[in-house]
């Protein structure tokens, strides 16, 4: 496979690159939840940072947004079979981090 500019690792790529992306992915893994649950559980993240987050993240297939006709309104967002197809590359990228990230933040010091 080539990593080209065009390339559909590259796209795959563009997606975890977003700050939130994968951790939104990551924290919907359980099942469906409401915006200000995940709010909690992320911590350290904006509304309006979540709110465009589960956007694209449900522009590109990867989260549904479920609306329930009460009141008042409730919404979920949850896992796309697109989305769960993520979780294993996610999964994978956390434990690299884990046990890398130490050598990592070394070398970021170093160079600074």
């Amino acid at each position: 496979m080539e990593f080209l500019a065009d390339c559909r690792a590259r796209m795959a790529l563009d997606l975890l690159a977003n700050t939130w992306h994968g951790v939104v992915l990551w924290a919907l893994r359980h099942g469906p939840e409401r915006p200000v649950t995940l709010r909690t559980r992320i911590g350290g993240i904006s509304d309006k940072a979540l709110a465009e987050t589960l956007r694209r993240l449900e522009h590109h297939g990867l989260v549904t947004r479920r609306r329930y006709r009460e009141a008042p309104p409730r919404v979920e967002y949850a896992l796309t079979p697109l989305g769960e197809s993520l979780l294993g590359p996610l999964e994978a990228l956390g434990e690299w981090a884990d046990r890398h990230g130490d050598a990592v933040m070394a070398a970021q010091e170093r160079v600074s």
